[in-house]
């Protein structure tokens, strides 16, 4: 995990507003917020491992 991203400031203001949604929505919860984030990304990232996991050929 060393990809590292810059963003311009209104990148970073539109990130701000959704993570502070994000927050909002889990009640001011940071941490709780944080750990849904990670489920999240998890399950994301299961479903792109399954599409671009190579298929076997079936004969």
């Amino acid at each position: 995990m060393a990809h590292i991203v810059t963003l311009d400031s209104r990148r970073e203001a539109a990130l701000q507003a959704v993570a502070d949604k994000f927050v909002t929505v889990h009640k001011g919860d940071v941490m709780k917020a944080l750990k849904e984030m990670i489920v999240l990304n998890g399950r994301l990232q299961d479903r792109l491992d399954g599409l671009t996991a190579p298929r076997r050929a079936t004969r």
